[in-house]
């Protein structure tokens, strides 16, 4: 028992057979008792009706001391005409030899009465009497041998051995139903242990149809895509950041090998200063590493804030030197729930892209549109091409050599712009633009105050 309530197939097994059992049983129990009742009343009705009968034809003089009593139903064939002295004056056939049926006597005037009897070889119903009104009228008893369903135990033999039968079919149908109806679940369960994180390209057998299994089936298939989707970007993701981090530590340990080799050749002020822009473009990257980590990961829960993207844009503005003229257009109230330092850091990157590939001019714009707080940030340089506009936002993806790494640049900051915009419920986009590339964050507005 313990093994089946184990297996969901077991349980459900169970389940449906108790239920069954619960709703079976009390219908068997019903139908043996309105069986044995109705059996019962017929056999009452019908050695009724022979008494009636007999009862009449002794009124009209017709039946009497002597005669022998007619058999008007053949299951009734058990009569006597008893004298209210308990002499017995006529009988049929069958119960000629017998003693008196019952000792039962209906009161003069009274109705009849139904009894059971027993003697040695049978058991009858019998139903008594009286011929006339008066105490001296003869008492009729016709008797019929009680029926076998009534007389033993055996229609409640039979409905038992029914219902169990019916409960073991119940139990079996519902086992094998069940049990192909989980097939396939064994099925993606043996495939998917045999999955590793080695080899995510694998999938589950789909089952043909739509119902819950192929459902979850294909559910599987979607989410061992994604995990292989993100192993093969956590591998590029570590290829890409090692070569990254290697580039600059390569050049720091040439620079003091060299040194070491030549150290009446070495300019040290040079190697310093050149020492000191590895060392802070490693220390750049791993800060924008650690920051990707951090997005998202609820630990910056707490800082959230009501954050004016106006007042962010003008802050941004005038702690900067840039090199291209920045143009704004900034609607006033247009408000975010949001950690201010990464939405801070999303402004940046934007603006530090933008100056980057600008020619001329730069222009940021902060508007409230369908409930969402929009911040735009435009440059006149070459335009992304439509097919690019995605892979730009992903780690160190280097669009083509006007776009390779520049000062400053570590290959993360649209990656941290767009985690940071999903992080907050928004997105962020590149569209189109007539005058070169257009970055576009949209996030939730809400209202001042």
């Amino acid at each position: 028992m313990r093994l089946w309530a184990r297996s969901l197939r077991g349980r459900v097994t169970i389940i449906a057979t108790v239920v069954a059992a619960l709703v079976l049983t009390p219908v068997a129990i019903a139908g043996v008792l309105i069986t044995r009742h109705l059996i019962a009343q017929a056999t009452w009705d019908s050695t009724g009706d022979t008494a009636a009968r007999i009862a009449a034809r002794v009124r009209g003089g017709e039946l009497g001391a002597g005669h022998g009593l007619p058999v008007l139903d053949s299951d009734v064939d058990l009569i006597q005409l008893v004298a209210h002295d308990g002499r017995i004056l006529a009988a049929s056939d069958a119960a000629r030899k017998l003693p008196m049926l019952s000792g039962v006597r209906p009161r003069p005037g009274g109705r009849d009465v139904d009894v059971t009897a027993c003697l040695p070889a049978m058991c009858m119903h019998i139903t008594v009497m009286r011929a006339g009104l008066t105490a001296e009228a003869p008492i009729v008893y016709a008797a019929r041998r009680t029926p076998p369903l009534l007389s033993t135990r055996s229609m409640e033999i039979s409905a038992a051995v029914q219902l169990a039968a019916i409960l073991a079919l119940t139990a079996w149908a519902t086992w094998v139903v069940t049990g192909s109806a989980l097939r396939p679940v064994a099925r993606m369960r043996r495939e998917l242990d045999h999955i590793t994180a080695r080899d995510l390209s694998r999938r589950v057998t789909e089952p043909p149809g739509d119902d819950e299994v192929a459902q979850l089936a294909r559910s599987v298939n979607g989410t061992l895509a994604r995990l292989e989707r993100a192993g093969l970007q956590q591998r590029q993701f570590a290829a890409d950041a090692s070569h990254e981090l290697r580039t600059p530590i390569a050049g720091l340990r040439a620079q003091l090998e060299s040194a070491q080799l030549y150290p009446d050749e070495a300019d040290v002020r040079t190697l310093v200063k050149s020492a000191l822009r590895d060392t802070d473009r490693l220390e750049a990257i791993i800060t924008d590493l650690l920051l990707l980590a951090r997005i998202g990961s609820g630990e910056d829960a707490a800082a959230r804030e009501q954050v004016d993207l106006a007042e962010l844009v003008r802050q941004e503005l005038a702690r900067r030197t840039d090199r291209v003229p920045v143009r704004t257009e900034l609607a006033e109230g247009v408000t975010v729930h949001g950690v201010r330092l990464q939405l801070a850091r999303v402004l940046t990157n934007l603006l530090d892209n933008a100056q980057r590939h600008a020619e001329k001019q730069v222009s940021v714009e902060v508007r409230r549109q369908d409930g969402q707080a929009v911040l735009c940030v435009e440059n006149d340089g070459a335009p992304i091409a439509v097919g690019d506009r995605k892979r730009i936002f992903e780690r160190f993806t280097r669009l083509d050599a006007a776009r390779s790494r520049d000062a400053g640049g570590t290959g993360l900051g649209l990656a941290i712009a767009r985690d940071v915009a999903l992080a907050h419920g928004g997105q962020i986009r590149v569209e189109d633009s007539p005058h070169g590339a257009r970055f576009v964050l949209r996030l939730p507005a809400t209202w001042p105050g």
